[in-house]
């Protein structure tokens, strides 16, 4: 079984085209349960605001880009030739660097944006059934690898996150931030951290509006602000004067009715929006109303496109670099492992079945006979043994590893279904720490 990765993100797709997949794509679960049922074994959709990818863990390429690609394009209703336009793969070894670089914030549209950490959190945690060994293992190394980049290197200083360019773009539409009043549609981790940033920029007023108004109520509370639900958006939009919006609606949250409405209130202030949701939260009709600026995803993408990385991009491709060999040497033992345990299981086997032969034959031989005879033989099986359970796991560093256990397996007549049945209970997942491949050894 090897990692195989498909996917699209802003570097190769449109907003417009991520957005659809993204439709889509809706409950995961579902994704996952029929990415499961057929040509892969393991499988994470990791869903973003610019990214829509695909792991899984499968023994046959071919198929598994098939599956994965017929099922993006049917459940986005874009035919497939047009997708394909759009997708990278990547597989085994280029799978395994993109994760890591992804954790790293090396691939996001704002690179070192570290709000990629929580998001790769989540989408593990939401695999649920759909991760075993090889993907949990992947997904945790890559979390690990995500915080040292981030507390080893200088790359969160690389770029800003996408909250805080956006309110660039607002503080050219309205002024400066300080005392402005600002509304936060949404009660997620963007909202909280768009309510955190406008905090330390010194804004007045805070109003938080959401579906649920006590989850409102509750950011609003720790951002020293107010929260309302989705029916006062008209008279809350009169009133502010910078509005960030990122909920998890299928559908448009802000319409051009509601914002006219609340235009005619304003008396000529300019109104500065982001929105920050994938799919948008904002009717693309509202760019046409008088005052009212709009800073969306496909706007950041054209304005962070090429910027300078900086020397703490190259620390981070370092310990990419590095932990990417560490996790494909783990990934190599990890499958030669279940051979060398099934022929010492084999062996066992054989020699306990001939101590009770010999028990049968010579009865008279008494307990510190019967004892020296078994740790004889036993001594014998594993001087035989040793030579090539050492060399096979030497040699897995190599292309020939896995050759020779299938080597081993055949001369010495192991069940091919031993080895898949010798497995290590992935590791629990913690919300501040992702353990590497040498805890799970």
């Amino acid at each position: 079984m090897s990692v195989l990765t498909v996917g699209l993100s802003h570097r190769s797709a449109p907003v417009s085209l991520l957005e659809e997949v993204s439709l889509g794509i809706g409950d995961t679960t579902e994704v996952l349960t029929e990415l499961t049922a057929g040509a892969v074994g393991e499988a994470i959709v990791l869903s973003t605001c610019n990214r829509i990818e695909v792991y899984a863990d499968t023994d046959a390429f071919h198929a598994g880009v098939d599956a994965i690609t017929d099922l993006l394009s049917r459940r986005a209703g874009v035919p497939l030739e047009e997708l394909s336009k759009h997708l990278y793969v990547h597989w085994e070894g280029q799978a395994v660097l993109h994760l890591f670089q992804v954790a790293c914030g090396l691939d996001s549209m704002v690179i070192g944006e570290s709000q990629i950490l929580g998001q790769l959190r989540r989408a593990y945690a939401a695999s649920g059934d759909g991760a075993g060994r090889v993907l949990h293992e992947l997904f945790q190394t890559a979390l690990r690898v995500g915080k040292r980049a981030h507390s080893e290197t200088g790359i969160d200083a690389a770029g800003q996150s996408l909250v805080t360019v956006g309110l660039e773009h607002a503080v050219r539409a309205v002024g400066e931030l300080e005392g402005r009043n600002v509304l936060v549609i949404g009660a997620g981790s963007m909202g909280a951290l768009a309510g955190a940033t406008l905090r330390r920029a010194g804004v007045g007023e805070v109003v938080v509006a959401n579906r649920t108004p006590a989850n409102a109520e509750r950011l609003a509370l720790s951002l020293d602000g107010r929260g309302v639900g989705l029916d006062a958006l008209e008279a809350e939009l009169a009133r502010a004067d910078v509005v960030v919006t990122s909920t998890g609606a299928t559908g448009l949250v802000v319409h051009r009715e509601v914002v006219a409405a609340a235009l005619a209130q304003r008396a000529g202030r300019p109104l500065a929006i982001l929105d920050l949701a994938l799919p948008r939260d904002v009717d693309p009709l509202v760019r046409t109303l008088p005052g009212v600026t709009i800073v969306d995803l496909e706007g950041l993408q054209t304005a962070l496109a090429g910027t300078d990385a900086g020397a703490g991009v190259e620390a981070a491709r370092e310990i990419v670099a590095d932990e990417v060999g560490t996790f494909l040497t783990w990934q190599k033992a990890s499958r030669v492992q279940p051979t060398v345990v099934a022929l010492r299981s084999r062996a066992d086997e054989v020699v306990a079945a001939e101590l009770g032969r010999l028990k049968s034959r010579l009865p008279e031989l008494d307990d510190r006979e019967r004892a020296e005879v078994e740790q004889t033989v036993r001594r014998v099986v594993q001087t035989l043994l040793h030579t090539p359970t050492v060399r096979v796991k030497e040699l897995t560093e190599a292309p020939v590893g896995l050759s020779y256990a299938d080597a081993l397996r055949e001369l010495f007549g192991l069940d091919r279904a031993a080895p898949a049945a010798v497995t290590v209970t992935p590791l629990a997942l913690e919300e501040d720490d992702a353990s590497s491949p040498e805890v799970a050894r």
